[in-house]
């Protein structure tokens, strides 16, 4: 397909939930054949339902969603995994990608698997696979299809640096066009050549050329001229309103005067420009620790023996490691090694070669926020975790966290994946835990909220243990201890 060719083009496309919230407002753009671009915007802004527009899963309120070729294909790497494919092997999960019966399916697994460096046996159950390796899976899923157009939700989710390096490489070589939801500067600078940018205040996008720290940096310089305006236009207000009011006052014909003067005061208003919500950041926080009494021995954590997974075989090794209040430890390893697995068992009593302390509040951010109720209230969700029942503790706390009244009514469920997470904070500041259990803390997470974010971990008192495969954001945060299973060997 030549390199000019509209492959994608949004019309005028305006998109609302239930008549009631609205993400997009007639919005218009056009996407090359070949391009590789980055969709940006705040989460919650509406970025993954873009993905369903283009797809076909979601209809356009108003306007019309087209490809060129009209039989374009496409394909979605979404950022989770959903619940019906847990329990299909890996044959059974790349079958659906097809809609009819594909022979040598093996063949094309095994090709696509090379591309996402997985080695797993396509009789394997997908429940059983990694956070990492599911991550993974995605990908393949959505390149096993070869579409025109591949989209790419938070792909660099659960993957480790390995993962992400060979993702990107491959996105650099790749010739077809794609789009790509993603909150990683470093991958997305590496290969992407334009930016949609959704403005949640507007519910409009604005189309950049270049890479992703260009444009980030023209949208701020964008934001300074818009607050630089707005605070122009604002002495203005006031003083016309003022003028009007000594007018008023005066009587006679100044009246008219005055009138004139209001008319152009709330003309000037109207201009005022909305400065974008996508710039609001969570505010500053501390992670309050557990307060224990004289009694408590002091380990919060204390750890005999430790397992990982090679190469489909669990190995153990003694580890003399005992962590106490204010103890920082980072578990770490490739894909699949066990490190999700060390934190459930850890959160579940079940790990034969750990005992937490049975005084112990544990506070657990999990990776694909399964420990939520998804038919619950955020606001129900925040509740249930506080001591002290005090709602306005409460909302001031979400408030903190970009939470506002209609999204602490709303059911988890309806949520982006970035606004669980923030939840998920927002859960352990209220929870007040004395062990943090965090695995991959900034998937799904703006990246304007990250060092708050890690500046609240590090000064977290409390003992730690976090999996994470953002080097960036661990160098951030004190680490007093770090569990390599990679190093673990019979």
């Amino acid at each position: 397909m030549p390199k000019d060719t509209i492959v994608l083009r949004f019309t005028e496309v305006s998109f609302e939930y239930d008549h009631i919230r609205r993400l997009l407002n007639e919005v218009s753009f056009s996407v090359r054949a070949g391009s590789r671009i980055t969709l940006m915007g705040q989460n919650g802004a509406g970025k993954s339902t873009l993905f369903k527009l283009i797809t076909g899963e979601l209809k356009p309120t108003e306007g019309r969603v087209s490809r060129t070729p009209v039989d374009a294909t496409f394909a979605i790497s979404r950022q989770v995994m959903s619940l019906e494919a847990l329990d299909l092997s890996l044959r059974e999960y790349f079958a659906t990608a097809f809609p009819e019966k594909v022979y040598e399916l093996d063949k094309l697994i095994a090709e696509v698997f090379d591309i996402v460096h997985l080695d797993l046996p396509p009789d394997r159950k997908v429940k059983e696979c990694s956070g990492g390796q599911q991550a993974r899976l995605l990908l393949a899923h959505a390149l096993i299809q070869k579409p025109d157009i591949l989209l790419l939700d938070e792909p660099t989710n659960n993957l480790d640096q390995y993962g992400i390096d060979h993702l990107t490489t491959f996105l650099m070589m790749y010739e077809k066009t794609c789009l790509v939801i993603s909150h990683d500067a470093d991958f997305l600078n590496a290969f992407s050549d334009g930016v949609l940018y959704l403005d949640a205040a507007t519910k409009k996008i604005e189309q950049y050329t270049g890479n992703y720290d260009v444009v980030v940096e023209e949208i701020r310089k964008r934001r300074e001229r818009e607050n630089y305006l707005n605070t122009r236009m604002q002495t203005q207000i006031k003083e016309k309103r003022a003028q009007a009011e000594v007018f008023a006052h005066k009587g006679g014909k100044m009246r008219g005067v005055a009138k004139r003067m209001r008319e152009a005061a709330k003309e000037a208003e109207e201009n005022i420009v909305s400065v974008r919500t996508e710039d609001k950041t969570i505010r500053p926080f501390t992670l309050p620790a557990q307060e224990f009494d004289a009694s408590f021995p002091g380990a919060v954590v204390e750890f005999t023996k430790i397992f990982a997974l090679h190469r489909g075989r669990v190995v153990e090794q003694e580890l003399n490691l005992t962590l106490r209040k204010d103890a920082h430890a980072l578990v770490t390893g490739p894909n699949g090694i066990g490190k999700s697995t060390l934190l459930e068992k850890l959160t579940a009593g079940l790990s034969e070669g750990a005992q937490i302390a049975s005084e112990v509040e544990v506070g657990y951010y999990k990776q694909d926020f399964s420990n939520l109720d998804f038919d619950r209230t955020a606001f129900d969700t925040l509740r249930e975790v506080m001591k002290v029942q005090d709602e306005q503790v409460l909302r001031s706390t979400a408030a903190g966290f970009l939470f506002d009244g209609k999204l602490l009514a709303s059911p988890v469920r309806t949520l982006s994946e970035g606004q669980k997470g923030l939840l998920s904070f927002c859960r352990l500041v209220l929870l007040k835990p004395g062990l943090l259990l965090l695995d991959e803390p900034t998937n799904h997470i703006n990246f304007r909220h990250l060092p708050i974010i890690a500046q609240a971990l590090d000064e977290y008192k409390g003992a730690m243990i976090m999996v994470s495969h953002i080097p960036s954001f661990v160098e951030q945060i004190r680490i007093d201890e770090i569990i390599d299973l990679e190093k673990i060997r019979t």
